[in-house]
């Protein structure tokens, strides 16, 4: 990690102790601490091993895709990378550093860039195509009742399906529109030709140009796998369910147990839309606020609110980037070519 990214991890939970300070601020200590005590373990496990599912499912899918490519891909390796995509979503804007990160870890391996690329880019698809369908669903579900407790920023929710609707149909011309890909690439790198000599430009294009046509002939091999797809589909369902499940055994663990699990699990696909557009790292400040507004109606005792604001932020974030950065510490074992 550099020496920014470091200071911004630090940062971030640093952030995060403010923002729970900001909540408890107004909650006498005592009655926090009681409550806390009364806390079902048992169900805060269920909700970690939801967690711990949601990013082992995800490893399954990447060496599932990587076992087409490559020989020997462990799956010691594989779990590094949604790990340390998990850092770099919780310390970049808008989630930006998580593709750079598992492009990163992987490469490390021995992958090739170009089917690295592929790889990360059909999975970033299926991931976006599920969580456009999950959200649809939701918005069946709990629209109304965002709009009722958020208001304007239901229009927001709205604003974000249509932006991860826009990603999935650029990303799939760029996979399969080979010409516009390459007019594309090759417009982009024109500056880096002034501050260049010609035979190093002329080469640095060239192996461009050969880690394109590596990532869209990996792409197209890997979309006709239909068999290969329908079971990354599967999978991908599985692990954003169990993902979309953590808050609901959390409100279980604090001792409501008459709340509609359907409900609490379209709430939670709705604030994962939320969080995704702010631009603040994590979405911080936004998760919370939206968590807060939608669970205050299932849990009705304020201490109780904010303890399960924590442990859902603790679970779903600042987990998934400690976890990150001792994947990232960790030496890959490399491929065999």
């Amino acid at each position: 990690m550099s020496k920014r990214n470091i200071i911004t991890f630090i940062t971030m939970f640093l952030v995060g102790i403010l923002i729970f300070w900001y909540f408890i601020r107004d909650i006498n200590i005592n009655v926090l601490v009681a409550d806390f005590f009364t806390i079902n373990w048992w169900w805060i496990v269920a909700a970690l091993g939801c967690m711990f599912l949601y990013l082992g499912l995800e490893a399954v899918v990447t060496k599932t895709i990587v076992d087409t490519q490559v020989d020997n891909f462990t799956f010691r390796d594989a779990i590094r990378v949604p790990l340390v995509e998990q850092l770099f979503n919780g310390i970049t804007p808008f989630s930006s550093g998580g593709q750079p990160g598992q492009l990163y870890v992987m490469v490390q391996t021995g992958v090739d860039a170009g089917k690295a690329s592929s790889t990360l880019l059909m999975k970033f698809v299926v991931f976006q195509t599920m969580i456009v369908i999950n959200f649809i669903l939701s918005l069946i579900v709990g629209f109304q009742y965002v709009e009722e407790k958020l208001h304007y920023l239901a229009w927001l929710v709205l604003f974000g399906f249509f932006i991860h609707l826009f990603v999935i149909i650029a990303l799939l011309l760029v996979m399969y529109w080979y010409t516009f890909t390459k007019s594309l690439v090759n417009n982009i790198i024109k500056p880096v030709r002034w501050f260049i000599k010609d035979d190093k430009f002329n080469s640095f294009k060239a192996m461009l140009d050969n880690k394109i046509d590596t990532f869209h002939m990996e792409s197209i091999r890997i979309a006709k796998q239909w068999k290969l797809m329908l079971k990354i589909i599967i999978i991908t369902f599985f692990q954003l369910a169990f993902y979309y499940l953590i808050p609901y055994f959390i409100i279980l663990a604090l001792g409501f147990d008459q709340v509609n699990i359907i409900m609490i699990v379209s709430l939670h696909v709705l604030i994962f839309m939320i969080i995704s557009l702010f631009p603040i790292p994590g979405g911080t400040g936004g998760a919370e606020y939206s968590f807060e507004a939608l669970f205050k109606s299932f849990i009705t005792n304020n201490t109780k609110l904010i303890l399960a604001l924590i442990i859902w932020r603790l679970i779903t974030y600042y987990l998934g980037m400690i976890l990150g950065v001792i994947a990232f510490c960790i030496r890959p074992k490399k491929i065999e070519k």
